[in-house]
């Protein structure tokens, strides 16, 4: 596919995601946390590409956290943001030696660094006016989170494509919902987007239970071509009545409905 179709085929996407799940309206102040990672700079300029038509008047601001991780190129990112002229902030932290001093041994740093960064992305966007946050999940994301969650947690559960944050304050959206990892990478790589690496120590070795679902996902997919659309089509559907949590029961069905369906 080349750049223009493809271009106009994420951005139907991008716009779809937003319109069915409402994620921006008029007057919003859109933090983007800007990684320097492909999923990121797509999103960035989606967004923007979508606040120049859009029929509505809302603001964009790139977040970059550094965490600390020796090698970072935050340098790259920021040049790129201001080459496209993107307002950009880059918070320099420590999270790399906390995460050293915090980290219990064979423990992943993925799970602990994923949350300092959430923290400072969060008293970022209230620092800068920012009401809501955007992050750079796309579809195979919320595919294989559904996954890992029934597989290794036994919760049923994936991402939303928005929810009010911990904090009670910040509203976290993720306008790629409908967009595919490989999409992305086909995007990036025709638009020459500098990657930067996160340079975690962990990086290449971590997520290892999410590989195997990437992977699980691709095996089906040459049976299920539409294995992806089919799983988030999925979490757009449920049916709370044939599930087994008895609190859902409780709460949606009634006494006169509490009878057994034989045909289920």
């Amino acid at each position: 596919m080349d750049e223009a179709k493809l271009y106009k085929k994420i951005k139907n996407a991008v716009g779809r995601g937003v319109a069915d799940h409402g994620l921006i309206a008029e007057g919003d102040r859109i933090a983007v946390a800007v990684s320097g990672g492909k999923d990121s700079y797509t999103m960035l300029h989606l967004l923007e590409a979508l606040r120049q038509r859009a029929p509505i008047r809302f603001e964009i601001m790139a977040l970059t956290i550094d965490s600390g991780y020796p090698g970072f190129r935050t340098d790259i990112i920021a040049g790129h943001l201001k080459e496209h002229g993107f307002a950009h902030h880059v918070e320099k932290t420590d999270h790399y030696g906390i995460i050293q001093a915090k980290r219990r041994e064979g423990s992943s740093y993925c799970s602990i660094c994923a949350r300092l960064k959430r923290g400072a992305l969060y008293e970022l966007a209230q620092k800068f006016g920012c009401n809501k946050l955007a992050l750079g999940h796309h579809l195979d994301d919320f595919a294989e989170t559904l996954l890992l969650n029934q597989f290794f947690v036994g919760s049923l559960k994936s991402m939303a494509a928005s929810m009010l944050a911990d904090n009670g304050i910040t509203t976290v959206i993720r306008p790629l919902v409908y967009v595919t990892e490989a999409q992305i990478i086909e995007f990036a790589r025709l638009k020459g987007f500098p990657v930067v690496c996160c340079r975690c120590p962990a990086c290449g070795e971590a997520d290892m239970q999410r590989k195997r679902m990437k992977r699980l996902i691709s095996e089906l997919e040459r049976d299920i071509p539409h294995i992806r659309q089919s799983i988030l089509r999925a979490l757009s559907n449920v049916q709370p009545r044939h599930l087994l949590d008895r609190q859902l029961f409780l709460k949606t069905v009634s006494p006169d409905d509490a009878a057994p369906d034989e045909s289920a």
